[in-house]
């Protein structure tokens, strides 16, 4: 079964000396139709605002960072850069030990982000997430003990283990930024993003997410097995002192902050979308609905998250306009966790990806 296509890395910064290019990821399945106009030559409208090389540099920078630490998930770097900039949350999926909560942790020391870490159990209560009131004996009161969701960058580490009512605890807070204990609201500070895991081969005391949480991830990112290469680095790291809980020791040390993110999400709100691009996003998400392999399609909130990681991912390419290759880069991560296959269709092996690869190919291109 071929490999699911995943966010392609964040494109180098020329002219920098100190920012290297990332090696390119596999492109997506043969089936994808032929690109439209290359964005390098095609002409930029006339008024579209040009990004910012410094916000750029400084993001990049940021994988810079995360690679002295973690070997060879450049896309799923790029995919969590993208969710910073569209204040969206991300669902990472992959094998115990790719390094998940490794990559969580680096990125936010290298943003001097604030970032906890939940394992979610079976008898995890939502009161252990969100926090509760707790009584003070000496004063006779009681007061509010804030719990893990009050950071910048929360872990939910094998979120898929807890049962539905602890799940949803989360739900208020991925949606409105913030916690109601005791019918009082308390805002989240901001960034607030929640990065999930789940394992993809253990099912087995699991607790499927439901359909409206999924909906809430901005991002699906599948972390694949390191290359070779990769993993013969990652034991020479290690063979060399390398220590995966010290990461000032690796050298990791913050190159951004929440100033460059805010600066940069306003920047990518500035991104120009034409209404043929529009239209191309929006022909994309209807297909899935009527795709004969699907019990569920893509709902209106999708097409808004695919128009969201478009602008990201255009302006990371830096330029200040959305051209159908970013709607078609960014696709899969963005979509394929809010589709739903038919049981027979599962039976026959067809996948999300699979699907998604069809109506990409169906839907026509505007040139």
């Amino acid at each position: 079964m071929p490999s699911a296509p995943s966010v392609p890395p964040v494109p180098s910064v020329p002219p920098v000396p100190s920012v290297p290019s990332v090696p390119s990821v596999p492109a997506p399945a043969a089936s994808v139709p032929a690109p439209g106009p290359d964005p390098t030559t095609a002409p930029a409208p006339a008024d579209a605002p040009s990004p910012s090389h410094d916000l750029r540099v400084a993001l990049a920078a940021v994988r810079q960072e995360v690679a002295k630490a973690v070997v060879g998930q450049d896309a799923a770097v790029s995919g969590l850069v993208i969710a910073l900039l569209c204040r969206g949350h991300v669902l990472l999926e992959g094998v115990p030990g790719v390094a998940k909560t490794l990559l969580v942790r680096t990125l936010a020391q290298s943003l001097d982000l604030q970032t906890k870490r939940v394992q979610f159990t079976p008898d995890l209560m939502p009161g252990d997430v969100t926090g509760s009131l707790v009584y003070d004996a000496r004063t006779a009161e009681f007061s509010f003990r804030a719990g893990p969701v009050f950071t910048n960058l929360l872990l939910a580490d094998e979120i898929n283990r807890t049962p539905p009512k602890t799940q949803s605890s989360l739900l208020e807070a991925m949606e409105e930024r913030q916690v109601s204990v005791d019918g009082e609201p308390r805002r989240l500070p901001d960034p607030f993003l929640v990065i999930a895991t789940q394992n993809p081969v253990e099912y087995e005391g699991t607790y499927s997410l439901p359909e409206a949480q999924l909906d809430r991830f901005l991002l699906k990112l599948t972390l694949p097995l390191p290359e070779r290469d990769d993993e013969v680095e990652v034991l020479a790291r290690h063979a060399a002192g390398f220590d995966p809980r010290d990461l000032a020791g690796a050298g990791v040390r913050p190159v951004a902050g929440v100033d460059v993110l805010e600066r940069a999400r306003a920047e990518v709100a500035r991104v120009q979308v034409s209404r043929e691009v529009l239209g191309y996003a929006v022909d994309v998400c209807r297909a899935t609905r009527q795709s004969p392999s699907l019990s569920l399609g893509v709902s209106p909130r999708g097409a808004t998250a695919l128009l969201a990681t478009s602008r990201a991912w255009a302006w990371l390419s830096g330029r200040g306009y959305v051209t159908p290759d970013d709607v078609k880069a960014l696709a899969h991560p963005t979509l394929r966790h809010r589709v739903q296959l038919r049981a027979e269709a599962e039976l026959e092996g067809v996948t999300a990806e699979s699907v998604l690869d069809t109506v990409l190919a169906s839907v026509p291109v505007p040139r």
